[in-house]
């Protein structure tokens, strides 16, 4: 009988709930930005610095150059500043020497307009590959990647890196997913494993691996491994996807 009692006085009794096990929120950037050693943020800071300093100095008759080329081969200004986003969500203006028409946007919108399959290359891409945009010299300057050479200023103003993950307008935001906070945890480059690895002849899915194993695997000798291959591409400009 007293048995009966107590199992009945248990059934009575409230179950506790098991503690919930707590989920590990996905760390945002600036997050994964203070994880990142300091002394490793400082070098690669100070190599950017140096490196493009000595870039603008020496290559300076060739910047003059390019400049007048681009004034002279059509209306409108040398430079062209387009919003990307850089480290941390932070938006810039991220620098070339203007290699389009200056009606380009308006042509663009008539073009896509027009052209389902040219629409459909420019969702994909975000670019096109016989973009009627583009001025003569600018094909030189797109396919030498020459046209990137201002990015140094950027560098400079600590915007960007001279390596890096790509540098990405907002409307990709999308195509990165989770691995957006993960990428955006350090500064976009003015090169990468993107650049040297055959640029826009790759899928945009290639495009983010790469991004990300460049992150997770950044070092000193990665970097000077991806500037040294990034120097073949710009004195042998073969079909390496840059258009």
């Amino acid at each position: 009988m007293a048995a009966a009692q107590a199992l009945m006085a248990n059934r009575r009794m409230p179950k506790r709930r098991a503690a919930a096990v707590p989920i590990p929120a996905e760390a945002t950037a600036s997050e994964r930005l203070r994880e990142q050693s300091k002394r490793g943020r400082f070098i690669k800071r100070c190599g950017d610095i140096f490196f493009s300093l000595l870039v603008l100095v020496l290559g300076s008759p060739l910047f003059l150059l390019l400049a007048v080329l681009v004034k002279l081969s059509s209306r409108g200004s040398v430079f062209y500043s387009q919003r990307r986003i850089g480290r941390g969500y932070k938006g810039f203006g991220c620098l070339k020497f203007r290699t389009m028409r200056k009606d380009a946007d308006r042509l663009l919108a008539a073009v896509l307009a027009s052209d389902p399959a040219l629409k459909a290359e420019f969702e994909r891409d975000h670019k096109l590959r016989n973009d009627p945009r583009i001025t003569p010299i600018g094909k030189l300057l797109r396919r030498s990647s020459l046209d990137e050479l201002p990015q140094f200023i950027n560098v400079l103003q600590g915007q960007m890196s001279v390596v890096g993950p790509r540098p990405i307008v907002w409307d990709e935001l999308r195509r990165y997913g989770a691995a957006m906070d993960e990428v955006l945890a350090v500064r976009p480059g003015l090169t990468g494993l993107w650049q040297v690895s055959g640029r826009n002849n790759l899928s945009y899915s290639k495009r983010v691996r790469l991004d990300l194993r460049y992150v997770r695997q950044r070092s000193i000798w990665l970097d000077l491994r991806i500037i040294l291959r990034t120097i073949g591409v710009v004195l042998l400009p073969m079909d390496r996807g840059a258009y």
